[in-house]
């Protein structure tokens, strides 16, 4: 199970593992007590925790990034408990650890919610995030990777197509007559389909 595979459900309180989905809804397993249960996509969204995004007084931050500062902050400043601390306590907490969060569009239920959600992931190892290479930029990691697979795969002969074969044109004499219908020499050459 990794972080990517994490989602959170609307209107149903922690965080899931998506095991699959189907065509109407999903299959997850609460982090918390293990059960499984069956996500209705008429009822319920589901979405990746990645996606979710923390508004700020400058652009938006992942919730990655604000649960990354909780953990490197977390020996000096610990996390509150969301459900014995006040609101100014909590609103303190991620004024400390993320100075530029939107006061006004961050609700102190947000901050309870990330609260919960970083001790059920930390509880349950999943606070380990994928670094890009800090060498190499990623797009140059990407072409680099390109180019390897290209020069390990080997050239394979281009397939010969069949030579087309040249249809028959289809002619479409019409001689009108004094009726204006068709003479029977250019019936024949239409031929009957239909």
């Amino acid at each position: 199970m990794e972080y990517r595979e994490i989602v959170a459900v609307t209107g149903i309180g922690g965080l899931y593992h998506l095991l699959t989905t189907k065509s109407d809804g999903a299959i997850v397993r609460n982090l918390a007590d293990k059960t499984t249960k069956f996500i209705s996509a008429r009822l319920h969204n589901v979405t990746p925790i990645e996606t979710i995004e923390v508004y700020t007084t400058g652009e938006n931050v992942r919730l990655q990034e604000v649960f990354k500062k909780m953990l490197d902050h977390e020996t000096a400043i610990p996390p509150v408990d969301p459900k014995n601390a006040d609101t100014n306590t909590i609103k303190t907490y991620f004024k400390s650890i993320l100075p530029e969060f939107d006061e006004e569009r961050v609700y102190v239920s947000d901050m309870k919610k990330m609260l919960k959600w970083y001790q059920l992931l930390k509880s349950n190892e999943l606070l380990k995030f994928e670094e890009p290479a800090a060498d190499v930029p990623a797009a140059e990691t990407t072409v680099q990777e390109a180019a390897q697979e290209v020069t390990a795969i080997p050239e394979a002969a281009p397939e010969e197509k069949p030579a087309k074969k040249p249809r028959a044109k289809k002619t479409k004499e019409t001689n009108i007559e004094e009726g204006g219908a068709q003479s029977k020499e250019a019936t024949e050459t239409l031929g009957t389909k239909k």
